[in-house]
Formats: C-alpha cells, sequence, structure tokens
C-alpha cells in the first residue's frame, strides 16, 4: 500500500518562502516519477511540479516556473517542493502524487494520478 505524507504547510506572507516534503512508504521509491498538484477553495486541482524516478528531469507549472523547485532524496524515500517569492494566489492545499507505473513521467493530468496524499494546507497573506 502506498502512503504519502505531506509536511511543511503553513502561514507566510506574500514574498516569503514555504519547502514541502513528502515522505513516501509502501513500495519502492526511487523507480517512480512524482509531484505535486495544488487545489484552491472552488477551484480544480492543478498540476505544480513533476520529478522524473531518477531526478534528472523536472516540469513545472508556467505559474511558478522561476519560483520553485522540486527535488527528491531516494536515500529517504523523499520528494520536497521549495517555493520561494510566493505570491497571495499560491494559497491552495498542497498534494503529493506518485503513478503506478514505474519509470513513467508523471501525468499533469490530476485524472490520472494514482496516489495521493492527505495535503497539506499552505497561506499566503498578503
Amino acid at each position: 500500500q502506498v502512503q504519502l505524507v505531506e509536511s511543511g504547510g503553513g502561514l507566510v506572507q506574500a514574498g516569503g518562502s514555504l519547502r514541502l516534503s513528502c515522505a513516501a512508504s509502501g513500495r519502492t521509491f526511487s523507480t517512480y516519477g512524482m509531484g505535486w498538484f495544488r487545489q484552491a477553495p472552488e477551484k480544480e486541482r492543478e498540476f505544480v511540479a513533476a520529478i522524473s524516478w531518477s531526478g534528472r528531469t523536472t516540469r513545472y507549472a508556467d505559474s511558478v516556473k522561476g519560483r520553485f523547485t522540486i527535488s527528491r532524496d531516494n536515500a529517504k524515500n523523499s520528494v520536497y517542493l521549495q517555493m520561494n517569492s510566493l505570491k497571495p494566489e499560491d494559497t491552495a492545499v498542497y498534494y503529493c502524487a506518485t503513478t503506478r507505473m514505474p519509470y513513467y513521467s508523471l501525468s499533469s493530468d490530476y485524472h490520472a494520478i494514482d496516489f495521493w496524499g492527505q495535503g497539506t494546507q499552505v497561506t499566503v497573506s498578503s
């Protein structure tokens, strides 16, 4: 059973930074793509960032490119999202996500995601 547990959310002022962590368990972590999505109130869940199983390839939503950085530590079974220059529009619940297919790139379509964490709230005040 794949389990994803996020941490690191909180309240921050605009322009500030937060680092989200996601600890994975239940299977061999290093062979699966990982990513982050977010969902603001009354909005659809949207893609934020993804990282390949090896960590060599990353993708970002245009809205966070240049401000957010996704990384992973396969020795710690963890994936991270460093968020800098935060804006009020970044306010959302952030979800860690992964796929059931090894070596596949994580889809940016939330309908195609197989496993989700419980989410962590990020609130950016203006």
